[in-house]
């Protein structure tokens, strides 16, 4: 078991991999050996908190399917091996993300000063903006 936090966790026995073909690194190895990884995990297999698997599937949804299945493919490397801790090192990188709690934003209020600066500060830019201008000439 790989544990995230209290009560996030992954059950690693649960995990499913699948070898698949590499289009990266491998030489003439790449068309006939299956060096790359592909893992499945199922989030809807245990009970995760709500505020949990809206934030991964907010994050990783691209990962995650309709159906609750994580996927994830790893073909960086030329050994299934590598390939696989790729893989597990990216879900446990996506669940820790996961985790972690937006702050609440706390509506604050412009202070009296700073508001009395801006309107004087407009005040300034209009006379001086109303000095610019060409005089206008009233002949009647």
């Amino acid at each position: 078991m790989i544990y995230i936090s209290k009560n996030i966790y992954i059950v690693d026995s649960t995990i499913k991999f699948k070898g698949i073909r590499s289009s990266k690194p491998g030489g003439q190895n790449v068309n006939k050996v299956l060096s790359g990884i592909h893992l499945q995990y199922d989030l809807n297999g245990y009970k995760y908190p709500d505020w949990f698997m809206k934030n991964i599937n907010r994050i990783g949804k691209k990962y995650i399917s309709d159906a609750g299945i994580l996927n994830i493919k790893s073909i960086s490397y030329r050994t299934q091996h590598k390939n696989k801790k790729e893989a597990i090192r990216r879900m446990v990188e996506l669940f820790q993300n996961s985790v972690k709690r937006e702050k609440k934003r706390i509506k604050t209020k412009t202070p009296f000063k700073a508001h009395q600066k801006r309107i004087v500060n407009k005040k300034k830019r209009s006379q001086k903006k109303i000095l610019r201008k060409s005089p206008q000439v009233n002949d009647e």
